[in-house]
């Protein structure tokens, strides 16, 4: 197998992660890109991460990909799968990304996700104050 990730990250720059399209986040600088090889006869293996297990637009993303992949010179087929036993995590996505998107703490921040959320908790909302007084 070949290590083909950059050509594979480069075809995939204008591949946008549905959620932070109107952001211009591309599903590479997302870090959705977990592992991309080719095989001697040309057929290129892709595996994607999701930042959700429920994401609704998953096959969209996998055809997408898929299709852009098999578009590359040298690629006989093209195979994407989904990653479930790896997390997604925001310190895969790319600095670009991360400054789209300011609200996402700096990874090194969160060394306890309960201690990060006691220290910023989220304002309450109209619905859980039982409404407007």
């Amino acid at each position: 197998m070949r290590n083909v990730l950059p050509q594979v990250s480069a075809a995939l720059q204008d591949v946008y992660d549905p959620c932070c399209r109107e952001k211009g986040i591309s599903v590479v600088d997302m870090g959705l890109l977990h592992t991309a090889a080719q095989d001697d006869s040309g057929a290129v293996r892709v595996e994607l991460l999701l930042t959700s297990g429920w994401c609704p637009f998953a096959s969209k993303v996998l055809l997408e990909v898929e299709d852009r992949i098999a578009a590359i010179p040298g690629v006989t087929e093209s195979e994407v799968e989904i990653v479930w036993d790896t997390a997604w995590t925001t310190d895969r996505m790319s600095e670009a990304a991360r400054r789209k998107l300011r609200f996402l703490p700096d990874p090194a921040q969160v060394t306890s996700r309960d201690d990060y959320l006691a220290a910023h908790p989220a304002p309450m909302s109209i619905l859980s104050s039982g409404g407007p007084s």
